[in-house]
């Protein structure tokens, strides 16, 4: 019988996930027997892939720099992905303020409703700890991210998932001087990482035999543990305002995909698919960078060299999705609680939210503290904040798992571009978990 594919497998997982959660919301204890029996294994999976996120990205990246031989070629990749990446996170803001000052979505809100959604959300711990970590990153200084991305501990900086800024830092510092020090003292190091590599792909294999299982158990958990349908109905023009956002993005992807690089854009999304949809499942773009890596390197052609570099740093300060969220986000806010916004205030809202989207970390519910700098910027209310995030709290995970799809996708995008640009985008070379079993058996 012939294998069913990765991307199959994922989504039948999926499917049969939310079915499951469903199910289980219509008898007693349901969600607690869910929490308790089923959210383990998909939390387990998700640790796993966090687990191997910074080996791999210091083994590839020390890899692909030290196959480079030639600095110059680092700078060229370096700053051809930089500019890339804030292109297509301009486009993507645009693209969510036009969408939304057209739809409107915010106009359709009831004072019930706002009334509603402030007592169930406003005081809640979650909306006030964005406030807060908002706050703390908004009194910080200009140049503050440039200096978080200079650790000053690399071990410390190792054991963080969330300072991968200063991880991918390190590991240019460390790949550079590997080149510097000539071939024949580099060659043990580079020996070395050559391996771990290896080593750490083939985890990346291993770990994704399970993925079909934690995806069952990562979206039960979020059906069972869903707010209250009546005010995701409330909200339903605002949240299909951002996913109709986010798939004119893919669109606008896949078009570049077809000219840039002649590829097939059903084809490229055919390969990358396993990765999107565990971008869904873990809303978490650090997390899904393993399988990233792995398929943009052995599915679609690109040079270790290219994706190396690109791919951790798009899973850190390329957040498309993100960034048109907040554009939706911060525009319906406005609309419903009344606050007018200005042709200049909405080009503030691109600017904030283009820097915003740097440094901020990979993980579920960074969107949200983004969004706090963003209406900070244009003058919104400070005792409306938290009525404001209030408002789209009840869709905030769901639309989540959708715009970290489109991160994900952007960053796999940007990483063929630039692969191409190079003459670095080769022959796919896809590997298996049982490629070397027979060795070892």
């Amino acid at each position: 019988m012939k294998k069913i594919a990765l991307h199959w497998q994922i989504l039948i997982g999926m499917v049969l996930g939310i079915l499951f959660g469903l199910g289980m919301t219509f008898i007693d204890n349901g969600a607690s027997f869910v929490s308790d029996w089923i959210k383990p294994f998909g939390t387990i999976f998700v640790k796993l892939l966090k687990l191997i996120a910074v080996p791999l990205i210091i083994a590839s990246l020390v890899k692909g720099i030290s196959d480079l031989k030639d600095i110059s070629k680092f700078k060229n990749i370096g700053l051809r992905t930089i500019l890339i990446y804030i292109g297509t996170t301009v486009i993507a803001i645009t693209v969510g303020l036009i969408l939304v000052n057209i739809v409107q979505p915010g106009n359709g809100i009831s004072e019930e409703t706002i009334t509603k959604l402030t007592a169930d959300y406003a005081n809640s711990e979650g909306v006030q700890a964005k406030i807060a970590e908002a706050s703390r990153q908004k009194q910080s200084g200009p140049l503050q991210f440039l200096e978080d991305m200079v650790p000053d501990n690399a071990m410390q900086a190792m054991s963080n998932n969330k300072a991968m800024l200063q991880v991918i830092f390190f590991t240019i510092f460390l790949g550079i001087s590997i080149l510097l020090v000539g071939e024949k003292k580099a060659k043990p190091l580079k020996q070395f990482f050559d391996s771990l590599n290896e080593v750490v792909l083939k985890m990346v294999d291993l770990i994704m035999l399970t993925a079909p299982y934690a995806v069952f158990a990562l979206l039960a958990n979020v059906v069972v543990s869903s707010n209250d349908p009546d005010l995701l109905l409330a909200l339903l023009k605002y949240a299909l305002t951002v996913v109709g956002g986010l798939l004119i993005l893919i669109i606008f992807y896949m078009v570049l995909i077809s000219v840039f690089t002649k590829k097939n854009p059903m084809w490229f999304l055919q390969q990358i698919s396993p990765a999107q949809l565990l971008a869904f499942s873990t809303s978490s773009s650090a997390a899904t960078l393993p399988v990233t890596m792995e398929r943009v390197e052995e599915h679609i052609g690109v040079d270790k060299e290219v994706s190396s570099f690109v791919l951790p740093v798009g899973a850190t300060i390329n957040m498309d999705g993100t960034s048109l969220y907040q554009a939706v986000a911060a525009v319906f806010i406005s609309q419903a609680l009344s606050f007018d916004l200005t042709f200049a205030d909405q080009l503030t809202i691109i600017l904030t939210a283009l820097l915003a989207s740097i440094g901020s970390a990979a993980v579920p519910g960074a969107g949200m503290v983004m969004l706090v700098i963003v209406l900070e910027s244009v003058g919104f209310p400070a005792d409306k904040l938290a009525i404001g995030l209030a408002l789209i709290f009840a869709v905030d995970r769901p639309l989540d798992m959708c715009r970290t799809v489109i991160n994900v996708t952007g960053d796999a995008t940007v990483s063929t571009l630039v692969a191409k640009s190079v003459g670095k985008l080769g022959k796919p070379h896809p590997k298996n978990w049982d490629d070397h079993y027979k060795e070892v058996k």
